[in-house]
């Protein structure tokens, strides 16, 4: 349920992708998705013999991963000079917010290089049952926190709105997923109770900064009353 809610939340931003006429306001999930799709690539190799070859659907699994990330990455790399320059009337998120999704971006990737590295460690402390498998997967969901990072140089609004989304959708259905498989969990292991204060403050947090600066970029948008007299 994980990994789908990561599959539904790419589904988003690549909808999203389709629909935004500015660069900026989605390259930053580039680097982000080609970085998940070059690890779940990596892990298929790495565990080849734990898939059904026989099944058609490895090899759209290969297939996918196999080219993914050169894809993505060649659209990135050609798009970027479509990107636009910041202004002074651009709507910016604080130093100190961009500075959390910098901090939250770090830890999301120190956790995923933990889980890809050392699966067997993490399979132990792990508040859910692992596989090494299952674990470098993971490692690869956590990768997509690789596009809070871009925060700490691009603070405008307009190129946060839509990877917040796409996290808030992810987030949201994670938690879903916790609910529906609350007897999977290991009520005596602190992690558990970690992950799941974690998850829900992150979400509500995103949720409230969206809410915030959706409001502030409407206030500005407005015009003044006193403009029209």
């Amino acid at each position: 349920m994980v990994l789908g809610s990561a599959y539904l939340g790419g589904a988003y931003f690549f909808l999203r992708v389709v629909r935004s006429s500015r660069w900026h306001t989605v390259s930053g999930g580039f680097p982000a998705v080609a970085t998940f799709a070059s690890l779940m690539g990596i892990t298929t190799i790495l565990h080849w013999h734990r898939f059904i070859h026989a099944n058609v659907a490895f090899w759209l699994w290969v297939g996918l991963y196999f080219t993914t990330p050169f894809i993505v990455m060649w659209v990135f790399l050609r798009n970027q000079g479509e990107y636009a320059t910041s202004t002074e009337l651009d709507l910016r998120i604080s130093p100190v917010t961009a500075a959390v999704m910098v901090v939250g971006a770090g830890s999301a990737l120190v956790t995923s290089a933990f889980l890809f590295l050392f699966p067997g460690q993490a399979i132990q402390i792990w508040p859910w049952t692992l596989t090494p498998l299952t674990a470098r997967m993971l490692a690869a969901i956590f990768a997509l926190g690789l596009s809070g990072l871009g925060a700490a140089r691009e603070r405008r609004w307009s190129a946060t709105r839509i990877p917040l989304q796409v996290a808030g959708v992810m987030l949201i259905l994670i938690l879903v997923a916790g609910v529906r498989a609350h007897d999977e969990f290991d009520s005596s292991n602190p992690l558990t109770w970690l992950f799941a204060v974690g998850f829900a403050a992150t979400t509500v947090a995103a949720v409230s900064l969206y809410i915030r600066m959706e409001a502030r970029d409407k206030r500005r948008r407005k015009p003044d009353p006193e403009e029209w007299s």
